[in-house]
């Protein structure tokens, strides 16, 4: 394995949060905290393992290769839609990383209420980012290939 295989790992994790994810929140809607907060600490354990990938790969790219970030160019007419996805995977990963770190804290806290209130966003921000950012992945190096 090299860095350059990076990528599929990066969209391997995402899914993987995702799953986490909704196992997640279908043990807490059936009243099993352990398993939800055993769901989310593995959810925010891949989206860690990710971020370290995508650094890493990023980083390999731009100071080893000495290129650029790929560019989604093809086809002209689906570069639109695939930078309105980035742009707001982008936007709402930042954003998940304080709700996220937020959430977690008071769930491990035993402030339930508060945990829910901030919950309600993070979860389905999480989500969001989780997915798109397995949806990236195939249509950047699966679907539409750039060269």
């Amino acid at each position: 394995m090299s860095p350059l295989d990076l990528p599929a790992v990066n969209a391997a994790l995402n899914g993987l949060s995702a799953i986490f994810l909704g196992v997640g929140y279908y043990q807490i809607r059936r009243g099993n905290r352990r398993a939800h907060r055993n769901c989310m600490i593995a959810a925010f354990t891949t989206s860690v393992l990710f971020l370290a990938c995508y650094l890493t790969y990023h980083a390999y790219v731009a100071y080893v290769l000495k290129q650029g970030p790929t560019i989604f160019r093809n086809p002209a007419w689906f570069r639109p839609i695939y930078l309105a996805i980035l742009l707001t995977h982008t936007l709402l990963a930042m954003a998940v990383v304080p709700l996220s770190l937020l959430s977690i804290y008071q769930g491990l806290k035993g402030n339930f209420e508060r945990h829910k209130k901030i919950s309600r966003w993070t979860w389905p921000v999480w989500m969001y980012v989780s997915v798109t950012g397995v949806l990236i992945y195939f249509l950047l190096y699966q679907i539409f290939p750039q060269r």
